[in-house]
């Protein structure tokens, strides 16, 4: 299986950056993982509502460029349906039984995903109804994938 996390903006802070590499090298067993990094649009930080539109469009823009046409894909959004662990675990399963083999996984910036993203995406995910700085949400899903990895393949993890 190919998993591509694709996220707006360079990770800064190295505690995260620290677990998202030692959750990138134990996934490395179950699967092929790929972190795509795009430019976030710099902006002041009063935004007119069209203003945001247009960063949230650039960087979507950004996203969808690195996205391949026969990608299962992902968007991490506050809207999208929450899961267990467990579920998450199968319907990771069931896409590659399905035949989708490469699944991408979209975490937008700081002011969240454009409606082309939105479009685009096979699927919505939510992790909370509250919100998460982006960076700190990348190694949420790093971690839960291994975790999905880890109970398709009846391994112990802890609950």
């Amino acid at each position: 299986m190919n998993i591509t996390i694709l996220s707006v903006g360079k990770l800064k802070e190295k505690y995260i950056k620290q677990g998202i590499d030692e959750y990138k090298k134990r996934l490395s067993a179950y699967a092929k993982i790929q972190e795509i990094e795009v430019p976030d649009e710099k902006a002041p930080e009063h935004l007119s509502t069209e203003d945001m539109r247009l960063v949230k469009k650039k960087e979507g823009e950004r996203l969808l460029a690195k996205i391949s046409a026969d990608s299962y894909v992902i968007a991490l959004a506050i809207e999208g349906n929450m899961k267990t662990s467990e579920q998450l675990a199968k319907n990771i399963e069931q896409l590659g039984t399905y035949g989708k083999s490469k699944i991408a996984f979209i975490i937008g910036g700081s002011l969240g995903l454009s409606n082309d993203v939105y479009a685009r995406a096979d699927e919505l995910l939510s992790f909370s109804k509250m919100t998460f700085p982006h960076q700190l949400m990348k190694l949420v899903l790093f971690e839960q994938l291994y975790r999905s990895f880890r109970i398709m393949r009846g391994e112990p993890y802890h609950k």
